[in-house]
């Protein structure tokens, strides 16, 4: 007594842990997919206990000794293979038989009519049970043998579809489950499960987890049977609307599950529908694959069918995901064509303008010719005319560096739109194919991933520099020279441009809008802001003129 109610204080005690530590769903995923990635030792572990058994089984030389090793390679078959368990329990019936142990016979025939039901095969079960007469056997056979009765009935009123037989095995299953429940011991797992699913029924949830209570001072933490107990525990949270404490036991009984390498997995299933129900549709789709695994090896219709929806329904999410993608690349796609054709025009628009431009060169070269000669002939204005010259010398130069500018950037500009339209069309071949491979998965984890927009910004950025530092190379030497010593700046790579020196080149450049510069260079106004205001605060001269003389520095070359 002492020890039951250390138990459940323990579990109590864990419980009000886990209400405090509010594990998230991260963490117990963590715990599954370490149990998932050591279940293929679980399911050695549990075959050497199998292998073990059988060499027992071979050397041994009496009949009721054959009798117990086969029963208990049915015990461990049971979680693990229908087949194998059913294969071993006829063994076990033969040889009941064969001793004239009415009871042991009466006792393997119910549970092989169990074993006939958990796996669908409701007919042959109905059959096993029709052929038994309960004569002259002790009291748990007959418990067992009504319970075989309640719980193929009560599978038939689960999965009937029609109302007039779904009341008709109903009333049989609750007919078998009272005498049952009558002969049975109360502290037998199949007491403990129909009484605790009568009171969920009945909505006495109280009644309910004082008996959950109760069932799990006769199982051992972390066995097998644990796994049943907490899976129940789970449901009586779940009706209670208690989120963290029913994901702390679905979590425990599926664990139990992996550990104990059962492949009948009901608590798994539940898990998955739960993820999915959170939006963790990768999880859900991992798990329920591990389960469908598991359900195969079992060899168990019902649970295929229980799987069967959560899987179309993964399948259906999948689809829509991979529809919205496709979407956006479209919109995407209509986008950039949409900007290449405004960058056409710019270029249309630029190409005239250098026209103009050489134009007014020849123009100016024109009229600095005829002042020159008007030098000769007016000795007088030569002051005027040399001034004037001069001014015009240096219009020129300024129009020499602005074509120079556009020139460079608008010829690097055309190769990284061609690069950028070859890498949309490798990116839609390689869509397409992932599509036509149905690799949903890769594509969908793709999509979330912002390393290709990091990546392109990356090499936008080295393109400007590379540029930029080809035409002024002298810049940063010059920009520093204006800066007190302990605010210049030093770039860490070479032919790179740190943060700071990037915008005061924009500005060089004739780009001074704030908002322009954050935009290129994908900051906040309020960080352009900022920058520009330390740099100027850091000036060895007047801080007021430190813009109009960054306009003033370096020379193309």
């Amino acid at each position: 007594m002492k020890k039951g109610l250390l138990i459940v204080f323990l579990f109590a005690f864990a419980g009000m842990v886990l209400a405090d530590g509010k594990k998230s769903l991260e963490d117990y995923c963590k715990q599954i997919d370490e149990a998932i990635a050591h279940s293929a030792d679980y399911v050695a572990a549990h075959e050497k206990k199998i292998g073990e058994t059988k060499h027992a089984l071979n050397i041994e030389t009496s009949a009721k000794g054959k009798y117990q090793l086969n029963f208990q390679l049915y015990e461990l078959y049971k979680p693990f293979v229908s087949d194998s368990a059913m294969y071993f329990l006829g063994k076990c019936i033969a040889l009941a038989d064969g001793l004239g142990d009415t009871s042991g016979a009466i006792k393997c025939r119910s549970l092989m009519a169990i074993r006939c039901s958990n796996i669908g095969m409701y007919d042959e079960a109905l059959n096993i049970l029709d052929s038994i007469q309960p004569v002259g056997v002790d009291t748990l056979t007959l418990g067992t043998y009504y319970d075989a009765y309640n719980n193929v009935y009560s599978e038939l009123a689960y999965y009937t579809r029609l109302d007039m037989m779904k009341q008709r095995y109903q009333a049989k299953a609750d007919y078998y489950k009272k005498l049952m429940l009558q002969t049975m011991p109360e502290t037998y797992e199949s007491c403990f499960l129909r009484r605790e699913q009568d009171a969920q029924g009945e909505g006495k949830l109280d009644v309910a987890m004082a008996i959950n209570n109760k069932w799990m001072n006769t199982v051992e933490k972390g066995s097998h049977p644990y796994a049943l107990v907490a899976l129940y525990r789970y449901i009586e949270y779940k009706l209670q609307g208690d989120r963290d404490q029913m994901m702390f036991w679905l979590v425990e009984s599926v664990l139990a599950d992996i550990h104990n390498a059962a492949m009948d997995q009901g608590s798994m299933w539940e898990l998955a529908n739960e993820l999915m129900l959170s939006g963790e549709i990768d999880k859900a789709s991992e798990y329920i694959s591990f389960t469908s695994d598991c359900a195969n090896r079992y060899g168990s219709r019902q649970r295929n069918w229980q799987i069967a929806p959560l899987l179309t329904h993964i399948a259906k999410t999948y689809k829509s995901q991979s529809e919205d993608t496709t979407t956006q690349l479209r919109i995407t796609l209509v986008a950039i064509s949409l900007l290449l054709l405004c960058l056409l025009g710019v270029l249309i628009f630029l190409h005239r303008r250098n026209r103009q431009l050489n134009i007014a060169r020849m123009e100016l070269k024109g009229k600095n010719t005829e002042l020159h000669t008007a030098n000769l002939q007016l000795a007088k204005q030569t002051e005027e005319l040399s001034t004037l010259n001069a001014q015009l010398s240096t219009l020129n130069s300024q129009l020499s560096e602005s074509n120079r500018v556009k020139e460079e950037y608008i010829g690097r500009f055309m190769s990284l739109c061609s690069q950028y339209i070859d890498k949309l069309d490798n990116y839609r071949k390689m869509v397409n194919k992932k599509m036509k491979n149905k690799e949903l998965e890769d594509l969908f984890r793709m999509s979330k991933s912002t390393e290709l927009k990091e990546k392109e910004l990356e090499e936008l950025y080295q393109n400007f520099d590379s540029v930029f530092l080809h035409l002024f190379p002298n810049f940063v030497n010059d920009f520093n020279a204006l800066l007190q010593p302990e605010m210049q700046v030093h770039p860490k790579e070479e032919n790179r441009l740190a943060t700071e020196i990037r915008i005061f080149a924009l500005i060089r450049l004739g780009i001074e809008d704030s908002s322009k510069i954050a935009e290129f260079l994908h900051y906040s106004v309020n960080t352009i802001y900022n920058y520009r205001a330390r740099i100027k605060n850091g000036a060895l001269d007047n801080r007021e003129s430190f813009e109009r003389r960054i306009k003033e520095l370096g020379n193309i070359q």
